[in-house]
């Protein structure tokens, strides 16, 4: 690989990216764990994948290349016993709860594998049938069933926009606010430590075992000289202080600003790009419910140490877009159009939640057609995948793919 990380802006020529292909730890969802595993309905595996592979195809075929988590992780292990045996140790602990009383049981289930399945197993989960009943012990032991899992699934992990975020040539490393998908960022983190092509050449602006919450998913590269990030349901100001500071004392960064956008504390609105994204340089997508009265905090470097001055101010969207990115003005097209039940649907559907992989080409969801056909209005090229299953996981193609390398505007 030649150069790691660089997104410095949404639009750029995509280059690189990171894909999850979904795999078996959809279908351990039950309508009993939707709750908590943070799903809404329980999306058909099979169809899923090939919307999926339709997803990977599109960016493919338009000259992006495209990286798999599960492979990256699995050739991060494959470089030391010594750090295999350190991920399955890590993994055990972080699993928590019922794994507390199988540690010893759970390490030499792992340790039969070899790396692509230990991978493939800490995405899927681990059922008590995995290793074994055992008469003695804890009462938890006695009482667990067969089908109780010792180690949670991670059916959220297709969307790998959320445990880190590429930020210039830099990552933010996520601390995830749901117990749900804490150990997601497990994998980010043997990849960027130990893949032999990452190994030593990524420096953090977060690391995810800091105290407060951030998600990738809140996170937007506006220009090379702007960011943006959503105080939201799952990023907390206490993160997003410490990240200003460490993006403002960084000698190679040029980010000059930071957008803090105030969004409602609600899982329709879960991340800033659930509301809104940049399909070309003066266009975005946007849901009409936060288009008035937005509340904008403006971080403005002020030295090289870190030292940045807060200003508060409730403009409209399109306004603050304008003047921060240095535009005459800004067009919002707003998803589900101008009829507010369609524009309620499609936000629910992630119409706001493109993917650009060139300035005005865009990859969006084929069931959100009345946004589609407002963007091809306007001059933008937007490339529909199939969508029935992947969207059930509340979800669009921003969500579904980590940029790595895009070109500079």
């Amino acid at each position: 690989m030649n150069g790691v990380i660089n997104v410095k802006n949404e639009i750029g020529k995509l280059k690189r990216v990171l894909l999850h292909r979904p795999g078996l730890e959809l279908e351990q969802l039950s309508p009993s764990s939707l709750e908590d595993l943070l799903f809404d309905d329980i999306p058909y595996l099979e169809v899923a994948q090939k919307e999926h592979d339709e997803f990977a195809d599109t960016l493919i075929q338009n000259g992006v290349q495209v990286l798999y988590l599960a492979d990256l992780a699995a050739q991060a292990l494959e470089t030391d016993e010594a750090v295999k045996a350190r991920f399955i140790d890590e993994l055990i602990v972080q699993s928590g709860g019922m794994a507390e009383h199988y540690q010893s049981e759970l390490r030499d289930f792992f340790k039969e594998m070899d790396e692509s399945a230990i991978i493939r197993q800490a995405m899927v989960g681990v059922k008590a049938s995995h290793i074994g009943s055992h008469a003695s012990g804890p009462l938890c032991r006695l009482l667990s069933a067969d089908s109780e899992f010792l180690m949670n699934p991670m059916p959220n992990l297709y969307f790998t926009r959320d445990p880190f975020s590429s930020v210039g040539n830099r990552v933010v490393h996520s601390h995830m606010r749901y117990a749900a998908r804490h150990r997601e960022t497990i994998f980010s983190k043997y990849i960027f430590n130990y893949h032999p092509d990452f190994k030593n050449r990524v420096k953090f602006y977060y690391k995810n075992h800091w105290p407060f919450y951030i998600e990738g998913g809140d996170i937007l590269n506006l220009s090379e000289k702007v960011v943006a990030i959503g105080l939201s349901q799952r990023t907390y100001p206490q993160a997003i202080e410490i990240f200003a500071k460490n993006l403002f004392r960084d000698e190679e960064s040029t980010v000059e600003t930071m957008l803090v956008f105030d969004i409602p504390n609600v899982r329709a609105y879960m991340h800033l790009d659930t509301v809104f994204t940049q399909v070309s340089p003066d266009k975005f997508t946007f849901y009409a419910g936060i288009q008035k009265d937005i509340q904008v905090y403006v971080l403005r470097k002020q030295s090289e140490n870190g030292e940045y001055s807060a200003e508060s101010y409730i403009l409209p969207l399109d306004e603050i877009l304008a003047k921060y990115l240095d535009l005459d003005k800004v067009m919002l097209i707003p998803c589900g159009g101008n009829d507010s039940v369609a524009s309620a649907r499609e936000q629910w559907n992630d119409a706001a939640n493109t993917l650009a992989i060139a300035p005005g080409v865009v990859v969006c969801y084929n069931r959100n057609g009345i946004t589609n056909r407002r963007l091809r209005e306007e001059g933008i090229t937007v490339l529909e995948i199939s969508s029935s299953e992947l969207s059930r996981g509340r979800g669009g193609p921003r969500c579904m793919s980590m940029p790595l390398l895009r070109d500079d505007l």
